[in-house]
């Protein structure tokens, strides 16, 4: 491999590792996100076991949600890690493929691909459950119809 052929490897390697980068401040705020909803999940645990009757509904609601945006938190978080492993192997076998000298186009063509749909997964699920917190707060604030 010639020294002009590695600098327009890297060129080309440039994108999915700024992919990777976004992803990983991505990740970052999700398990912040996850952490913060397992830290609640434990107050309003211990506040059950110590609440009346009558709020036992109202706080038993806030767990089901706060399960569901567990849930959905670490769908997102599979989601992102996956496609940062996809952007991973891409920039790998770009690499491998160049000193193989191998067509590469198709394999890459689909890890790309597969990267950026497991980043629009990971994004909705992320989306869902911003709009699930908003339903725990209304719920939390005692408003009845916590539809949003």
């Amino acid at each position: 491999m010639r020294f002009t052929e590695l600098m327009s490897l890297l060129q080309v390697s440039v994108s999915p590792v700024i992919l990777i980068s976004g992803v990983g401040l991505l990740l970052l705020s999700m398990t912040n996100r996850l952490g913060r909803v397992v830290d609640r999940s434990r107050q309003l645990g211990d506040a059950l076991r110590r609440a009346p009757e009558q709020d036992h509904l109202r706080l038993e609601s806030q767990l089901d949600i706060l399960f569901k945006r567990a849930r959905l938190l670490r769908m997102a978080i599979t989601f992102a890690t996956v496609s940062v492993l996809l952007a991973a192997v891409l920039v790998i076998s770009s690499f491998l493929f160049a000193f193989l000298r191998v067509e590469f186009i198709l394999v890459s063509v689909i890890l790309f691909i597969g990267c950026l749909l497991m980043l629009i997964g990971s994004l909705l699920a992320f989306l869902r459950d911003i709009n699930l917190s908003l339903v725990a707060l209304k719920t939390e604030l005692g408003r009845e119809s916590a539809n949003v």
